[in-house]
């Protein structure tokens, strides 16, 4: 090898590396893709950690991006259908054992925590894959229930509470003393 031509040698052997971005409207694609999965999950997690919750802002975010780059790189390498389905399979069952984390069980009163926050990283990480697959609207229109859920249904669910004349009579089932005065 002539001392000059390495660093050509070198350039060439970067520019193959960093060939799967060919132009400025792929470029252009991924950042917007990847972007709406941050900001929509970043929404999610915003409103989780708001809450309170131990999965919040970043974990959300970080489970967004990750999806859409899940299903971003096998599109770009021109995968089938089929193909696809199985990295969704993968991408779904991984998803689920980092949701599980997110569970506890309190054996001392008998009740689950953690349920809600499980289940908004695993639509997170479908809204990151809606997103990464080029779904943006349905991924918009999934957030946008998700924070309606979250945000606004347990509000409304208060106010009928207070508001409901037999209030406070019934036992609710989700509250384990009442549970066990039932059985």
């Amino acid at each position: 090898m002539a001392q000059g031509t390495w660093w050509i040698q070198v350039a060439e052997a970067l520019r193959q590396d960093f060939s799967d971005l060919p132009d400025i409207g792929h470029v252009t694609q991924i950042v917007v893709r990847l972007s709406i999965a941050a900001v929509l999950g970043g929404l999610l997690g915003f409103e989780r950690e708001r809450a309170g919750k131990a999965a919040g802002l970043r974990t959300h975010m970080l489970v967004a991006i990750g999806a859409a780059l899940y299903v971003l790189i096998p599109q770009q390498a021109g995968v089938t259908a089929t193909d696809m389905t199985r990295v969704l399979q993968g991408l779904v069952a991984g998803v689920g054992f980092l949701g599980a984390g997110a569970i506890l069980k309190n054996t001392d009163e008998g009740h689950v925590e953690g349920l809600t926050t499980a289940a908004s990283i695993w639509l997170t990480a479908a809204i990151g894959i809606a997103a990464g697959m080029g779904r943006e609207a349905s991924a918009v229109l999934s957030t946008v229930l998700a924070l309606f859920i979250l945000s606004v249904l347990p509000r409304i669910a208060s106010l009928l509470d207070s508001r409901s004349p037999r209030a406070g009579s019934l036992p609710n089932p989700t509250r384990p003393a009442e549970r066990r005065k039932r059985r």
